[in-house]
């Protein structure tokens, strides 16, 4: 089936789906960097305090430089159905309520957040052996081996494990992300949002707000990251472990590479996204 012949929905869905591929592809180092920085054992070895150019070097340095893409396989396996599945429920919602008119803050939250809620549940089992492989402690052949090997070693419901931690991170997130992103697009000058650096202008709203929704939720993602490499915690268990053996500032780890990666991922799957949206005839 052609694109030009599919539902709406199905091409949000492709446009999407792309996208995630592209920005996973670029920014995985700084995902394996900011897990293995949030699951040390101790905040501080021997030599000092560990910090994301300290992993980032012994990465290279003990695993060589395809070292950094380690997860690649389930990234992709979650970016690419999860990014798809997010942007075509976006795109059926804000059509659904907001065809004839822009969604103001508020509703921009909703849609985000309704969005991600979806993928984030669809796309759960895959974002734990994600996880898994990015720490450093397991090692699976194949994401579906993963798969398999969990059922059967811990059950299904492993595969489940940190939902409430995730859904505290991402939805909160994504509604953030989507407010502040569509709604510093809307003070752009209309003779910038209709000339040839309209990608470029919606790419640095993308930055700004993905900036502001990463600081926000930081807490949440060290949190899920604890929960889905040690599942037999929960999530309050993880969150007391966390200020016991850390305290205050164990929340904050990895916050620098995280940022970084969803601030990058947000604003070039956006751009992406909606640079494909046009070239199909969709309005994002």
């Amino acid at each position: 089936m052609e694109l030009s012949l599919a539902h709406p929905a199905v091409k949000a869905f492709m446009c999407g789906s792309f996208s995630g591929t592209c920005s996973t592809l670029l920014f995985q180092p700084l995902d394996l960097v900011k897990t293995r920085l949030q699951t040390l054992q101790s905040a501080k070895t021997g030599s000092g305090r560990v910090g994301m150019v300290n992993v980032l070097l012994n990465v290279v340095r003990t695993e060589r430089l395809l070292g950094l893409w380690k997860g690649i396989s389930p990234s992709f396996a979650r970016t690419i159905p999860g990014v798809g599945i997010y942007f075509s429920t976006y795109y059926s919602l804000k059509q659904h309520f907001f065809q004839d008119s822009s969604p103001r803050a508020i509703e921009a939250m909703l849609l985000g957040g309704g969005a991600r809620t979806v993928a984030g549940i669809f796309m759960l089992p895959v974002t734990v052996i994600k996880t898994r492989y990015e720490c450093g402690r397991y090692s699976y052949g194949s994401v579906t081996g993963a798969l398999r090997s969990v059922c059967q070693t811990e059950g299904p419901a492993a595969l489940f494990s940190g939902l409430m931690a995730t859904l505290l991170r991402d939805v909160p997130f994504s509604a953030i992300y989507v407010m502040f992103y569509s709604q510093s697009k809307a003070l752009l000058p209309n003779e910038i949002s209709t000339s040839a650096s309209a990608p470029l202008a919606n790419f640095s709203c993308g930055i700004l707000a993905g900036i502001l929704a990463s600081l926000i939720t930081q807490p949440a993602d060290v949190v899920k990251t604890h929960v889905q490499v040690n599942p037999q915690l929960r999530t309050v268990e993880a969150i007391r472990y966390i200020c016991v053996e850390h305290g205050f500032q164990g929340f904050l780890r990895g916050a620098v590479p995280r940022a970084l990666r969803r601030t990058m991922m947000a604003a070039m799957a956006w751009t992406v996204y909606e640079q494909m949206m046009n070239r199909v005839g969709l309005k994002s």
